[in-house]
This record gives structure tokens, sequence and C-alpha cells, in this order.
């Protein structure tokens, strides 16, 4: 008997539902695409398939994942490869079948600002993009601790480098939001950053990834993740992407099972977390995100947004429409 290798179409087709409240329209603020990673390629014809499998996607953003990136030239401007790449699925994507990639949040060193390199370097994502840049993502995170499946290990202390703030101030001056990504452990340290540049418009990435391997144990991170959560949630130049919690690294444990999760299990293993983070944050600073097809190694597009359907359904129609759709758009401005 042949296994199903977990992420695959036949994996993922195990569980199949009926997508709830079809109608309601989704901006899905967070997904990569690219070519041969964790064994597929993930571009326009795989992205269209997870959106099209009954949610109504209307729009999204496109989240910098290292794809793409130029191999010669000056290595400060090699981001923009993947750039001008995502830029050109996102204009054959006006006139197809799926969701618009309404925005792109590209990367930058932000510690170049001191030099020509990193203005010379958002002005050409901006030419590129045609209008769509928003943003930039530079990951802080690292751990030393754990045995990664994605281990992007970032430099040591970035949020502290007074470069680095210097050149987020860059950003705020541009009108483009900053997307962060990091551990759990380190969310003092971006607390510290958010209140130290209130004039930054943030995106937390994946709840600051309770991470759930190696000595990382949730039910003991939990508590402390629920205080930072608190006090972060104080910045109101800070919001927040609800998703993402279905990687490898958090531990679940589903990418290494016979078969993904339905939406109930779903549920019942992460409400909390979403819960928590709502009530902090509250609808008008929070979004759902898919983070696919990271964590499509784990669980079904479809079922995933019924999931989270699930988890808002005490909310109000206006709260509701706050977590799909409008947050996104008025922080993306898409």
């Amino acid at each position: 008997m042949s296994v199903l290798q977990p992420g695959s179409d036949a994996w993922l087709a195990q569980v199949r539902e009926e997508p709830l409240e079809p109608e309601r329209p989704i901006v899905d603020p967070h997904h990569h695409l690219w070519k041969k990673r964790f064994g597929r390629d993930y571009l326009l014809p795989e992205f269209y398939g997870d959106t099209g499998s009954g949610h109504d996607v209307v729009k999204s953003v496109f989240m910098e994942c290292r794809a793409f990136w130029l191999r010669e030239g000056p290595e400060h401007l090699r981001p923009s490869g993947e750039t001008r790449y995502i830029a050109e699925l996102a204009r054959q994507c006006d006139s197809g079948d799926g969701p618009q990639i309404a925005g792109i949040v590209a990367h930058a060193d932000l510690r170049l600002v001191d030099t020509p390199m990193l203005g010379e370097l958002l002005d050409l994502h901006e030419e590129i993009c045609g209008g769509r840049f928003r943003g930039i993502r530079q990951s802080a995170a690292v751990d030393r601790k754990a045995p990664l499946f994605i281990d992007v290990q970032a430099p040591e202390g970035l949020y502290a480098d007074s470069r680095f703030r210097k050149g987020l101030r860059e950003l705020a001056a541009r009108n483009l939001v900053f997307d962060a990504w990091h551990y759990h452990h380190q969310m003092r340290d971006f607390i510290d950053v958010a209140r130290a540049l209130p004039e930054c418009t943030f995106v937390l990435d994946h709840f600051g990834t309770p991470l759930g391997i190696g000595p990382w144990r949730r039910d003991e991170i939990f508590p402390q993740w629920r205080k930072d959560m608190t006090e972060l949630a104080r910045c109101e130049n800070v919001n927040l992407k609800l998703g993402g919690l279905a990687m490898p690294d958090n531990g679940f444990g589903w990418h290494a099972a016979s078969r993904p999760p339905d939406s109930d299990e779903f549920v019942a293993a992460q409400k909390r977390w979403y819960l928590h983070a709502i009530d902090c944050f509250g609808p008008k600073r929070c979004m759902f995100e898919s983070n696919f097809p990271v964590d499509r190694l784990s669980i079904g597009y479809q079922v995933l947004w019924n999931g989270f359907k699930k988890m808002a359904a005490d909310f109000s129609e206006e709260e509701k429409q706050a977590l799909f759709h409008d947050t996104a758009a008025r922080v993306y401005s898409i």
C-alpha cells in the first residue's frame, strides 16, 4: 500500500468539506509563490486551484519568500528579481479567473538606510510593481534551540539595530507597511521597536510564530504569549495576521499524519490562540491569512477557511467583514 505524501493533492483530498458562507468576500493578505520548494511548484495554477475551491477570495497580497532573486548584479538589488517575477504574475491575474494579486510586500535590508542602496531598491520595487508595492518584510526570526523545518536564521538583534530602526522610519515616510516575522520568544524585542516607532505601520505575521518543537512546548509558552499579545495590542500602530499556525515548526504534527485535519479538528487545536488575539486587538486590527503554500503542508485551503469561519461564528456581521476583508484592504490599501 502506497503512503500519500503530506501536502500533496492526494493527501489533502482525503478531507473535503462544503465551503461555509461561500458568498463572503475574502482578502487573503499573506501567500507565497515559488518554484520547486517542498517538492513542488506553487504558481498561478496551484494558487488558483486553492483559492477556487469554494470560498470567495477576491484579492490577495503576495509576501516575499526569497524566490526568484537575481543571481547576478549588485547584491542589494537581487530581491528585485522576485518583485519583477511576481509583478508579471499579478498582471496576468488581472485578466484571469482567480483573485487579483492586489499588493506585493517585497524584501529589503533596512540596515542599508545610511547608503544610497536602500532608497535605490525601494524605488526599484515601486517602479516594478506598477502601483502594487505595499511594504517590506525583513525577517527577524532566529532560534538556535529547535530543529526548525523552515530555518531562516535572521541577524541576531535586528530589532534593536539603530540602522534597522532608521530604515523603518524611511518606510513610514514612504507610507509603506512593515511585515514582522519572528518567534514567540522575540516578542519583547518587537514590542520595544513598535513602541519606539509609533509612526510606522506594523503587521505581525503568524501570531509571532509560537514554536512547538525541540525544547518548546505550546502549553508552557502560552501564558507568556498571552501576556505579550495583551501588551503588544496597546501599540495602536500594530495590526495582526491570524494564521500561519499550521507550519511544521508550530508542532501540531499534521504534516506528518496519515491525513490532514478537518475544520473541527483545526478549530479545537488552535481556537484559543485566535480568540485571545482577536480579544486583544479587536477585529478592526486583525485579518485572517492563509500563509499558503507553507500551511498547505498541514491543511487544505478550503478546510482552513472553513475553520476561520467557524472561529468567527459568534462575531457580528461587521466584525466578520473586518476579519475576512476590510482590515486587510485598509492596511494594505487594496
